[in-house]
């Protein structure tokens, strides 16, 4: 997997929570230069999201070289996910154990290689 910070959006077109969140969410990645930000619908990008059951939305995926670092549903502004961002940053925050997510976050790299 390439290094770096990846910030994955879990989303569904159909979601109007996630149709508003996506403008913060794109402001958010320009503030990140360093990290990627995707935005993934689960529905259109089904053959790479797999059997991961997104039950809330926008579910936030995140991740870099070292493993899954966040997987769950978040308050959908951008400012919340900013303070995540920068809590993750913290030394001494461990990845998450999870198979399924650590699979889920290498098949969306793989996919914009």
């Amino acid at each position: 997997m390439r290094e770096g910070l990846w910030v994955i959006c879990l989303c569904a077109q159909w979601c109007d929570v996630c149709r508003q969140y996506r403008a913060g969410f794109e402001a958010l990645a320009r503030e990140w230069p360093g990290a990627r930000f995707l935005w993934v619908d689960v529905e259109d990008e089904e053959g790479v999201v797999g059997d991961v059951d997104v039950e809330t939305f926008p579910t936030l995926l995140i991740g870099d070289g070292r493993g899954v670092r966040f997987l769950g549903p978040l308050l959908p502004q951008a400012g919340v996910l900013g303070r995540l961002l920068q809590g993750l940053g913290s030394k001494g925050f461990s990845p998450v154990a999870d198979g399924p997510a650590e699979a889920l976050l290498r098949r969306i790299v793989a996919s914009r290689a």
